[in-house]
């Protein structure tokens, strides 16, 4: 360890006794693994180990680690202003990135309501489509429709359309709200479509319609409920059923969004525009924390020409500058990139490097979209020992649940793909 090193090393007793880590206990925490650098798709560890990124830090850094594009983003912002409250006030990054959005995401799409992270974006479209309705003076739509196996955020709302049974939420039934839960989609992405899944479906919206604000749902893909991909035949017959049936049609694509499914946003795989829809995480290249949700012009009027005549949320970070730059930054380097292609190239070796798994006894499932890899095997993946099993051979995965998922940035070349997918056959071949 060089000097440098030894003089930002990480108290690892204190981070133990004092810190908590994203799902785990205090009293017999996961390991944690001190880093003290990231370059490109490389993750440094203050032992020494350099890793090969599959996470891109939970789906967010699609340009990897240090960009220099994006570092320049945020060394010009900082010199003019950090933070301002957006409140009685606005400024040109802001504005460029609320341009971008409008620009990119679907047409109809056209208000932007900037927030701190993607349960928050979560919050305020539930908060939209209950006020939208407030405003039409149509007091009884006060529930939302989703279906199982979702996952929306963490926070209490968000909780509460998550799946109720099967989720990390399942703790706090009891104080959540009560919301309606149809069955999953089942026709995978790339096989033939059942049709009936569209009956059985409008069946919920015909005993439910009058009372149901709006149905959320993160279209194609169901990330941290299961990593389902589905076809998008579902997706389609959906917004068909909202529009019939007067129930708004949210769309959550924080971890769709960007490029990750082989469209710049999955919607566009079933051609459809939902009245609202939420994005985050790559929205920044994994910078900073920033998310955003964007609606229609009809729901954007009808909120505020209600009784409170204002869209009730505002976060004291809300269009914070250095996020704001610093997405302007990473949405410009994305759409000058040859980015569908690169992740063509990423399902392909994908496909091609994990196709392995397949053969081996304890794999149930190996399936693969845009630039998501997915091994599911037939019982829940001890992560302590699985990361540990990576780390030794230079990569980095957590896995969660029966899942072993691949997410890399999108610059990992091929034989870092490879080495990633190797590591996970070498581990599951025992």
């Amino acid at each position: 360890m060089n000097n440098k090193q030894s003089q930002i090393s990480v108290d690892l007793e204190f981070d133990k006794k004092h810190i908590w880590h994203p799902y785990t206990s205090m009293t017999a925490p996961l390991p944690v693994y001190p880093v003290v650098s990231a370059n490109k798709n490389i993750i440094t560890l203050e032992s020494g180990e350099n890793l090969i990124d599959g996470m891109a830090s939970w789906w967010s850094a699609i340009h990897g680690y240090n960009h220099p594009v994006l570092n320049e983003a945020l060394t010009n912002q900082i010199s003019q202003m950090s933070h301002i409250m957006f409140g009685g006030i606005t400024h040109a990054p802001a504005v460029n990135l609320c341009k971008k959005l409008i620009e990119i995401t679907p047409e109809q799409l056209t208000k932007v309501f900037l927030a701190d992270s993607g349960s928050v974006a979560v919050e305020v479209a539930i908060k939209m489509a209950l006020q939208y309705w407030q405003s039409q003076n149509i007091k009884n739509k006060t529930k939302l429709m989703t279906v199982t196996k979702g996952y929306h955020g963490d926070t209490f709302a968000a909780m509460s359309i998550c799946d109720p049974i099967n989720s990390m939420h399942a703790l706090y039934q009891d104080f959540l709200p009560q919301h309606i839960f149809a069955p999953a989609p089942i026709s995978s992405f790339d096989a033939e479509f059942d049709a009936n899944e569209l009956n059985i479906l409008e069946n919920y919206f015909i005993a439910h319609h009058e009372n149901v604000a709006a149905f959320i749902i993160e279209p194609i893909v169901q990330n941290a409920g299961g990593m389902n991909f589905y076809h998008p035949d579902y997706l389609a017959g959906l917004s068909e059923l909202c529009d019939k049936y007067n129930v708004l049609l949210i769309c959550d694509e924080i971890a769709t969004g960007f490029g990750r499914t082989g469209k710049m946003f999955a919607v566009e795989h079933a051609k459809i525009t939902p009245d609202i829809m939420c994005i985050g995480k790559a929205i920044t290249g994994g910078y900073m924390t920033l998310s955003a949700t964007l609606t229609s012009d009809k729901i954007a009027k009808g909120i505020s020409e209600g009784a409170a005549g204002v869209m009730m949320h505002g976060p004291t970070f809300m269009g914070n500058p250095l996020a704001c730059s610093v997405a302007c930054a990473s949405i410009d380097l994305l759409l000058a990139s040859n980015w569908q292609n690169t992740v063509q190239d990423l399902n392909a070796w994908l496909t091609q490097f994990l196709a392995p798994c397949n053969d081996l006894e304890q794999v149930e499932n190996v399936r693969i979209l845009g630039a998501i890899g997915v091994v599911e095997i037939d019982k829940v993946v001890d992560v302590a020992q699985f990361q540990k099993k990576c780390i030794e051979q230079g990569v980095w995965i957590r896995p969660y649940g029966k899942l072993i998922y691949l997410m890399p940035p999108y610059i990992t070349p091929k034989n870092d793909i490879k080495k990633l997918a190797d590591v996970i056959y070498s581990i599951l071949d025992i």
